[in-house]
């Protein structure tokens, strides 16, 4: 399946994908056995590949949360792991998501999926717009020789 692009795209697409699929809600066990499956597949060890997941589930499941119910993923491998989240819902303003902050403290209405997801990658971009949001992030992958950290 083709994951479509916000008509307010700023972020380029890839050229191939490891995974493209959408998801609603019911349907996240199976794409995240599929995300473990690739993050292995790339090279992460089963920690890393466990925390990848972890950050991916939560930006999954903002998007069926805040974005409409459902959402698009889209993983691609140059040099480093990068997945993207997009949805439908109606945005919000960036900033405070992309610098480094305290941790938020719990509510009711969420807001610690994206301080998670964060903090358990190597860099996070929000794009969000009148047609939806879009969240990339990019987790490091060993080049050949790196040892273990």
């Amino acid at each position: 399946m083709v994951v479509g692009r916000h008509p307010d795209d700023r972020l380029p697409r890839p050229a191939d994908s490891l995974l493209e699929t959408t998801f609603a809600e019911g349907e996240l066990p199976a794409v995240r056995r599929r995300l473990e499956e690739v993050a292995r597949e790339c090279g992460l060890t089963p920690d890393e590949a466990y925390d990848w997941v972890i950050a991916v589930n939560e930006l999954m499941a903002n998007a069926i949360r805040h974005g409409g119910g459902a959402g698009e993923l889209l993983v691609w491998r140059d040099g480093d792991l990068w997945c993207e989240v997009r949805d439908k819902g109606q945005g919000f303003a960036v900033g405070p998501y992309l610098a480094p902050r305290e941790r938020p403290a719990p509510s009711p209405n969420g807001g610690m999926g994206l301080w998670i997801a964060q903090r358990m990658t190597g860099g996070m971009r929000i794009e969000s717009g009148p047609s939806g949001t879009a969240v990339r992030m990019r987790t490091p992958l060993r080049r050949p020789g790196e040892p273990l950290a």
